[in-house]
């Protein structure tokens, strides 16, 4: 037997016929679904013709279901299931109840600074909600957002700036760190990872002054508890030391550096409901931390 074209197969004939199994009866499969009572019958007559079968035998007070409309009728109803979950999960999301994992790209400052608050959020907002950070060169960005190995990117990534969908977050500048009643002169850390920090030591003429050299900033707090270094780190990076008792915080020895940090994400993702869901709820955050941050 010939198998059956799919391109004959119109999703409103499925719906028609799970709506009279369902209701037994055309007229009121017609109101359940919003359509003409002749409307449905058009449809049936042609669902007849693709599955050579009656269907539906006209009985009093409705109609009944043949042998072979009740063997497909419940696979039928999982395939319009199924289709429904997927469009819901694309124009609605319950964080209450979504079981889901979240890959961003975030550098180490971003899971210092901004990863314990976020997962706050999503523990007491969205408790089956999962994320994955990910730390990517700069230029494997672009094809990890569009290939979907990362939904998001989070930084200062100018790059991505027009090419992708973007959130400006806030704009960050330098600061020197030294721990309490720490003496002058100081020596320093190097950040070997940010190379705009290596740029204001070179230019300030400390180059020769930096006796650690570590390629990420989290170790930085436990360090500067135990010996007097000083090092230069983006400002929301200095706030977070002071949980650790790090908290004297200084001007730049040069002219300011100022730099913009940013959420990324594909555009096919933008009106997705759990990604507009997630990206909200980061803005929403970012904005309470800058509203409540001192100074």
């Amino acid at each position: 037997m010939k198998r059956m074209d799919l391109n004959d197969i119109d999703l409103n004939l499925l719906k028609i016929f799970d709506a009279v199994y369902a209701e037994r009866s055309v007229s009121r499969a017609a109101l359940r679904i919003g359509l003409t009572q002749p409307s449905v019958s058009h449809g049936l007559a042609r669902l007849r013709t693709l599955l050579r079968d009656v269907l539906f035998v006209r009985v009093k007070g409705g109609v009944e279901p043949t042998p072979v409309a009740r063997r497909i009728a419940p696979m039928l109803g999982d395939a319009l299931h199924a289709v429904r979950t997927v469009l819901d999960d694309a124009t609605t999301f319950d964080p209450t109840t979504a079981k889901r994992v979240f890959r961003i790209h975030m550098s180490d400052l971003g899971e210092m600074v901004f990863l314990p608050p976020l997962m706050k959020a999503i523990r007491a907002q969205a408790p089956g909600v999962a994320v994955e950070t990910r730390q990517l060169e700069w230029d494997e960005l672009p094809s990890a957002l569009e290939s979907g190995a990362i939904e998001m990117a989070m930084g200062h990534l100018p790059s991505l700036v027009g090419v992708f969908g973007h959130q400006h977050l806030f704009r960050e500048e330098y600061v020197t760190v030294r721990r309490p009643r720490a003496r002058t002169p100081a020596d320093y850390i190097a950040i070997t990872s940010h190379p705009p920090t290596l740029a204001i030591l070179r230019e300030s003429g400390l180059i020769d002054r930096v006796k650690l050299s570590i390629p990420h900033f989290m170790v930085v707090p436990a360090i500067l508890a135990e010996v007097d270094y000083a090092v230069i780190v983006p400002r929301t990076v200095a706030r977070s030391f002071r949980r650790y008792g790090i908290n004297r915080i200084s001007p730049l020895p040069v002219p300011q550096r100022h730099f913009d940090v940013g959420l990324f994400w594909t555009r096919r993702l933008g009106t997705e409901a759990g990604h507009a869901w997630l990206r909200s709820l980061i803005v929403e955050l970012f904005r309470k931390s800058r509203d409540s941050a001192p100074g």
